[in-house]
């Protein structure tokens, strides 16, 4: 396991020629920039685990007779913020791997000169092998474990890969609600949905009038080593997208709390039209502290002659407002479709908060 590991360090401190590469217009760092090159880390560490520790280029896919996509991202949970800005070391390794599949744990990790390291960001992202004639799944090399810290990362892994199982065997696209979550849906259909309602909803938005898009050609500069549309990149944008829409939404600067899901359903191919599609999921209850949003963004293949759409990716993603403050607005679905969205953004939510109060009672506990 451990000669899978492969860290890179980005010099900001020492170096404002790339600091201003990444710079966002508040003098931080682009979060979108910084995930990119956390998904082509894991997919360098996958390779690297295929490959041997001792093999330091790729060579041509089609002699090499496999390939490793981005499958999913499970989570990337940010446990610190980014400011102020210190040189960033992103690092990761192979903890579990199945059949086809491979489990890569990825770390950001802020380097401060008189206070050591500084955990900012923690994430898991799934990567699948592909046979490079036939397109199917090609086995991946078994992972040896040699101490106890490695059999924890792998049982971890497992874990990942169970949980990530049951949550599509759960997913609302195949079962109904609870009876907690459908008596909290029409709480809110009750209290906000009605359209006969008389009284001035100021704070209601329904979900239908959140939507923002924006729609980009795919160039060469952007591919990866499969002569695709780099995951990473696509990555950025919807992080992009999403950010400017719960900035709308919000009313406020927001500062980026999780990637809650992304999955990879198909290819980008270089030269298409895709067009990201951004929307309001699901909010936190008013006077929560901080406020914050969900957002969904779909990425899709637009074909030119027929007008079909076909989606390649789904991203998940929370932010919070910069200020702490609550707020009073809540999204109101009109629609079953709307619905079951509202209830999965509600559940990531809750995700979310749940992780980050473990996070906050383990440093309490190191205290």
């Amino acid at each position: 396991m451990h000669e899978t590991y492969c860290q890179i360090v980005l010099p900001f401190s020492s170096s404002p020629e790339l600091f201003e590469q990444y710079t966002n217009a508040s003098g931080g760092l682009r979060t979108g920039m910084l995930m990119e090159h956390l998904d082509s880390l894991a997919g360098s560490i996958a390779y690297k685990h295929m490959l041997g520790p001792t093999v330091e280029t790729l060579g041509r896919v089609q002699e090499r007779g496999f390939y490793i996509v981005t499958a999913s991202v499970e989570r990337l949970d940010m446990l610190a913020p980014l400011y102020p800005v210190r040189d960033i070391r992103l690092s990761g390794q192979v903890i579990y791997t199945g059949k086809s599949s491979m489990e890569v744990a990825v770390k950001m990790e802020a380097l401060n000169p008189n206070r050591g390291e500084e955990t900012l960001m923690l994430g898991r992202f799934s990567m699948v092998c592909r046979d490079a004639h036939t397109h199917k799944a090609r086995p991946v090399n078994p992972l040896i474990i040699d101490t106890p810290e490695e059999e924890v990362l792998y049982k971890m892994g497992e874990s990942s890969k169970n949980r990530r199982q049951y949550a599509a065997l759960q997913a609302l696209s195949r079962v109904p609600p609870s009876s907690d979550e459908a008596a909290d849906l029409h709480a809110t259909y009750l209290k906000y949905g009605q359209e006969d309602d008389s009284l001035v909803r100021s704070d209601r938005v329904w979900m239908g009038d959140t939507l923002l898009e924006k729609t980009m050609l795919m160039f060469p500069q952007e591919r990866n080593v499969h002569q695709k549309v780099f995951g990473g990149y696509l990555m950025r944008l919807a992080h992009e997208l999403g950010f400017a829409n719960a900035c709308f939404f919000m009313r406020s600067h927001v500062t980026f709390h999780s990637s809650d899901g992304i999955s990879f359903t198909q290819p980008v191919p270089i030269g298409s039209i895709v067009r990201l599609r951004s929307q309001i999921l699901h909010t936190s209850p008013p006077g929560e502290l901080p406020a914050t949003v969900h957002v969904r963004v779909v990425a899709g293949v637009v074909n030119v002659q027929t007008g079909h759409e076909e989606t390649t990716n789904d991203f998940r993603f929370t932010w919070a407002r910069d200020d702490g403050k609550s707020t009073s607005r809540i999204i109101v679905p009109k629609t079953y479709q709307e619905a079951m969205l509202w209830l999965e953004g509600k559940r990531a939510l809750e995700m979310g908060a749940q992780i980050r109060g473990s996070r906050v009672r383990a440093l309490e506990g190191e205290q």
